[in-house]
């Protein structure tokens, strides 16, 4: 068995996606939509932007229409998907400094949300957690792109280490 991931895809007749797309907005089926918003915005901070009675939110960082929206839609009450279930692995909330992860990291430290896990990438540092339906949440920064690591050969080479978060902690 070999590190090296493989990249190559099958034909398809179709060319690479457009590099300027990007993921707009993830939406969560949530058991309880107060609950939902109290840890989205009373703990990670995100801004409330429209609510639809105790069916759905959106919700946004920086006045954009939403990243994230929740929903009960069919899920009011519901549990979590059980383990060996196919479904979202997490999702991840790009913050745009080492600063702003520290203060994240903060913020689940005041709210007593434990860490799943914590790790250096070496293109990111990531923090992993779950919400409080279950869902899997990673926090990270990125670092700038002619610092990530390459092997001999110039291709990108993501490796992952425990991430040291009283280092994380002192940034400002």
């Amino acid at each position: 068995m070999t590190d090296t991931p493989d990249t190559s895809m099958p034909p398809s007749g179709f060319g690479p996606i457009h590099p300027g797309a990007t993921i707009g907005h993830v939406h969560l089926k949530v058991a309880d939509l107060d609950r939902a918003l109290g840890f989205y915005c009373g703990v990670l901070g995100f801004e409330l932007m429209q609510r639809f009675g105790t069916q759905a939110a959106f919700v946004s960082a920086g006045g954009y229409h939403h990243q994230i929206g929740l929903n009960t839609w069919e899920s009011l009450g519901g549990r979590p998907p059980a383990p060996g279930t196919t479904g979202l692995y997490h999702t991840a909330v790009l913050y745009p400094t080492r600063a702003a992860l520290a203060d994240a990291l903060r913020r689940l430290i005041v709210a007593g949300i434990p860490l799943d896990g914590a790790s250096d990438h070496g293109v990111s540092e990531a923090l992993y957690l779950r919400d409080p339906d279950g869902n899997g949440v990673e926090l990270y920064r990125d670092r700038p792109r002619d610092a990530w690591p390459t092997d001999a050969a110039g291709r990108l080479a993501m490796f992952t280490r425990r991430l040291d978060l009283e280092d994380l902690l002192a940034a400002r």
